[in-house]
């Protein structure tokens, strides 16, 4: 019984995978749908996003005594990931949701709804990684080639991003009190994750639960890290890439469990 539903889940994540076309032009409607008559667009996000790690960098930055060299650069990347992060997930648990009638109508793979989400933040994410070339710029600080590790960083990123938005956008169809709970949850995650701080204001063994047993940390650092010219640490990699695997495992089992029922939750 087991064999069959992890064979279910599995074609149906195969099928989804290879209506990749689908899913992209899916992804651009939701993002044009949503800036329609705009004259600027997405970018709104980005100006957004820019005059938010501006104010933040100036107060914090004064407020922690950082150099602006250092300081800002760091910030920049850490909002901008934290941000592709939190709105994957936030969204992720509607994902299903949101297309209760393409899925009672059209027999289109329900993993299509997540890669849906992910890909449409990820465009919007295209958007805003523009701001990190300006602030190194601004700070006069170059971009060196350990920047291209940021590549397969945020590969493992996105692979992790997609089985928790797997997961959650099942138990929040049959629970719809959850994506209240997760918001809050990402609410405490933000904070407790060095993006606003610098991982070196904390030491001992405070610092070790914040930073060595916090996930999200060692997610944004796999792909922060070499945009800021820093190597990243194989513990971060080590986590990820485990986080990956165990996730992914999990998120199938529980797919092919309850994928036939998600039609009627919905």
């Amino acid at each position: 019984m087991l064999n069959n539903s992890i064979n279910a889940a599995l074609a149906d994540i195969g099928t989804a995978l290879k209506r990749y076309s689908l899913v992209g032009m899916l992804g651009w409607q939701d993002v044009r749908q949503r800036y329609r008559r705009s004259a600027v667009g997405p970018f709104w996000l980005t100006i957004s996003m820019g005059v938010m790690i501006g104010t933040i960098g100036l107060v914090f930055g004064q407020i922690f005594n950082s150099p602006m060299k250092d300081f800002l650069p760091f910030l920049a990347a850490g909002m901008i990931l934290w941000s592709f992060i939190a709105t994957c997930l936030t969204e992720g648990c509607t994902s299903l949701i949101a297309a209760e009638s393409i899925i009672k109508q059209l027999p289109i793979p329900l993993f299509v709804h997540i890669l849906r989400t992910l890909w449409r933040n990820t465009l919007i994410l295209g958007h805003n990684i523009v701001i990190f070339p300006l602030v190194l710029l601004a700070v006069q600080k170059p971009l060196s080639v350990e920047a291209l590790l940021s590549i397969p960083g945020f590969a493992l990123l996105a692979l992790n991003l997609a089985w928790a938005s797997l997961i959650l956008s099942i138990f929040c169809a049959r629970y719809r009190d959850l994506p209240q709970i997760i918001a809050s949850f990402l609410q405490v995650a933000f904070y407790l994750t060095p993006i606003m701080w610098l991982p070196t204001l904390i030491s001992g063994r405070s610092g070790t639960y914040l930073l060595d047993f916090n996930p999200i940390y060692h997610l944004i650092q796999i792909v922060r890290a070499p945009l800021l010219g820093q190597d990243v640490s194989a513990v971060s990699w080590w986590v990820a890439g485990s986080m990956a695997l165990l996730g992914w495992s999990i998120a199938i089992i529980i797919y092919g469990s309850y994928k036939r029922r998600i039609a009627y939750w919905i």
